[in-house]
């Protein structure tokens, strides 16, 4: 009870995340013990020293006596308690870099509360009747506490199986309370209403309706700041300071919950979709994936109150999976079931070899999917293994949503990064999915949202020491600078206009099985030793038509799996969806019409192209509704005279050319390379009475930047440019 109670004692954390700590307290000799990772009943000692951690193994003998494993030399001393090993180690000259000074507490996320603002405090499950909970309680008293001693003599390190029952008892969370010094005010997603306290000096509670919030403003400088506009005349805009960002997302995400709720539509306008990548290896995975498929580990998580909500959908895309199809699904689907209670629905599952791709969805969704695909492609040279390179994909419709979900695994080996772009236009180029009509464009314009996993293989180019000094200290936007694939994407050599969220976890190749605690970067073969430094190989990426939501909420690996040398990797994101349908009713007779207009205009070393009015077609839209219009795209693609050589493709939205003539300018790509640009003027025309519009659940929200944002530039009409050396 007395070491529960230490604040230097962190019970279960990893390695990360101790050193995450310890570079935050900054000061040497600052000190923190945590339970081991590999060696079951074993502590680790974490020391920071000269901006470096240091870490001891605190072991027990065969009489239960504690003692540090130091260098050879050094007098071994043995501690009845962790208590006494603290004390005794807070004197100099006793073996390590130097005497434990500061003791680091236990990470608590108090944030900054100048501002004066209310402070979340607060998630908490409500119930129907308390019998629930007992119920839920008995049940793994009884039948699950077993199995987790029986983990635990085993090497675990995590109850995994009171993990999932206190994560089926918040499955009742619906409720969050912000606190105001002494005022709260809190939100009810079931019965779509705030509940504020009045003012200092008054009584009662003054109950916000969901319909009555006009607009939820996040502020760029201050990530946990909010302001909450209603449409009362009498208030000022409510602002509320969280400990955190990722507390005030979970705000923002139950809020945006309860909105989704209690809305009118028959469809949803937005979703959440999760994406995962995993090379296992070629080893069985273990029993759960829960941290896997709940973002639960290292990098930019969710919070804890919102990270058990499902999905909408799931892709998971592994390599060298030894398990069959069938078996792999079914695991998945179990994973899934275990905690969200939902019979989640196969879209498809495609493989090539031992590459695989599975994708699910919530069942209330399986009448909205139609026009399914799925493809593979081979690039290199495959082995009989099944371990060669190559890619799955699965395409769908979601209402009138166009996805495509793409696993690879292009070729390793950290010399080989022209190869692995060659992949990647193989890829483009070669993978038929969507639709058949859009064979002159690749796979990277042919759906509203494209998102793109594997094990790509980009490695760092730095010495091994130099990296292992750098993830030990976090500094992760340093090891950036040396990522192959953020070089060449730099270099527009390879997914160009592809985004990747911001990496906030360790490299997730090359681990020892068995535990997270070091990288077995050193390989040995009969023809010598070949090193694998430490990289970002598991990667998550997506591009979308211009002017979509499409949000990346989270993006990080877990650091509980160890069957692989790979840690698996997760992403999950906010997708904005269209309807299938308009909500109107009727056609209209009069048909949108885009133009361009021919203008002489020179840039030296490119070619000059130009349309006039009568060369361009008459587009005639299905509908003529100003909604349906704004959520449309147009595909380009500009072509030789005999229609076989292409100079390149691009994407247009509409949403900001409706009305009168708008202008636009957007880039030429043709096979993954960039070809030049393309100017023009765009004029639809939407009658009167099919003007209206409605505002989407995801433009509720609404992000403050510092400055004023870019400056929209004069847009020339209606020429192409194509850089004569291509």
């Amino acid at each position: 009870i007395a070491m529960a109670m230490a604040t230097w004692y962190h019970r279960d954390i990893s390695r990360v995340h101790a050193e995450d700590l310890l570079a935050r307290a900054g000061r040497d000799g600052s000190y923190l013990v945590r339970d081991s990772e590999s060696v079951p009943g074993a502590y680790a000692l974490c020391l920071l020293f000269q901006r470096h951690v240091h870490t001891y193994r605190i072991l027990p003998d065969a009489d239960g006596l504690l003692a540090v494993q130091t260098t050879q030399g050094v007098q071994v001393n043995c501690f009845r308690t962790l208590e006494d090993l603290v004390l005794g180690y807070q004197h100099p000259h006793k073996g390590l870099v130097t005497p434990l000074l500061y003791a680091v507490p236990r990470d608590t996320d108090t944030g900054d509360e100048s501002s004066g603002g209310p402070t979340i405090c607060l998630f908490y499950p409500v119930y129907s009747t308390a019998g629930e909970l007992i119920a839920l309680l008995n049940d793994y008293l009884f039948t699950e506490l077993p199995l987790d001693i029986e983990n635990v003599h085993k090497g675990a390190t995590t109850l995994c199986h009171l993990r999932r029952t206190l994560g089926t008892a918040c499955q009742g969370l619906n409720r969050l309370m912000v606190r105001y010094g002494r005022q709260t005010v809190s939100v009810d997603v079931d019965t779509g209403v705030l509940l504020f306290d009045r003012k200092a000096g008054s009584f009662g509670i003054e109950r916000v309706s969901h319909d009555r919030i006009l607009q939820i403003v996040m502020f760029q400088s201050s990530p946990a700041k909010v302001r909450m506009v209603v449409d009362s005349h009498n208030n000022t805009p409510r602002e509320m300071t969280f400990e955190s960002a990722r507390k005030r997302h979970a705000f923002c995400q139950l809020l945006q919950l309860m909105k989704t709720r209690h809305s009118q539509l028959r469809d949803p306008d937005v979703i959440s979709v999760f994406v995962g990548t995993w090379n296992m290896g070629g080893s069985p995975p273990p029993r759960s994936l829960q941290s896997w498929v709940t973002c639960c580990g290292l990098g930019h998580t969710p919070d804890d109150s919102t990270a058990l909500l499902p999905h909408d959908i799931y892709a998971l895309g592994t390599q060298e999976n030894p398990q069959g199809e069938r078996e792999w699904t079914e695991h998945i689907k179990a994973t899934l079931r275990s905690y969200t209670h939902i019979d989640f629905k196969q879209v498809a599952v495609q493989s090539l070899w031992n590459i695989r791709l599975a994708v699910f969805v919530k069942p209330e969704h399986e009448s909205r999917i139609s026009h399914v695909n799925t493809a593979s492609v081979k690039t290199g040279l495959g082995n009989t293994l099944g371990r060669g390179c190559g890619a799955v994909g699965v395409s769908f419709l979601f209402n009138g949503t166009s996805f495509g979900f793409v696993n690879c695994h292009l070729t390793s080996g950290s010399e080989k990064v022209l190869r692995r772009n060659q992949n990647f236009v193989d890829i483009l180029r070669l993978l038929s999915l969507g639709d058949k009509q859009l064979s002159a464009f690749d796979i990277s314009l042919r759906f509203t949202h494209l998102l793109w996993c594997g094990d790509l293989n980009y490695r760092l180019d730095l010495d091994v020491q130099d990296i292992l000094k750098h993830v030990s200290k976090r500094e992760f936007e340093e090891l950036m600078c040396a990522d192959q694939l953020t070089r060449e994407r730099h270099k527009r050599k390879s997914f160009l206009n592809f985004k990747e969220e911001k990496i906030a976890f360790p490299p997730t190749y090359r681990y020892e099985r068995g535990s997270r605690d070091c990288y077995l970067w050193q390989k040995y073969k009969t023809s010598g030793v070949r090193v694998n430094v430490p990289s970002w190989c598991d990667r998550i990426l997506w591009k979308s038509y211009p002017e979509t939501h499409m949000i990346c909420t989270a993006y990080g690996c877990t650091d509980d799996i160890f069957t692989s040398d790979h840690s698996p990797v997760f992403a999950t994101f906010q997708v904005g969806v269209t309807s299938q349908f308009s909500f109107k009713t009727g056609a209209s007779s009069k048909a949108s019409r885009p133009f361009t207009e021919a203008k002489d205009w020179d840039v030296p070393r490119f070619l000059k192209l130009g349309w006039s009015f009568k060369q361009l077609p008459k587009l005639l839209p299905i509908m003529s509704d100003m909604e349906y219009l704004q959520d449309q795209h147009l595909l380009l693609s500009v072509k030789s005279c005999d229609g076989f050589e292409s100079y390149g493709e691009c994407c247009v939205a509409l949403r900001s050319l409706t009305g009168a003539s708008e202008q636009f300018e957007t880039f030429l790509s043709h096979r993954g390379e960039e070809m030049g640009s393309i100017r023009g003027r765009v004029r639809v025309h939407v009658p009167k009475d099919r003007r209206g519009t409605r505002e989407k659940t995801y433009d509720w929200f609404y992000f403050e930047k510092d400055d004023k944002g870019p400056v929209r530039g004069h847009m020339s009409p209606a020429s192409t440019r194509v850089p004569i050396n291509r």
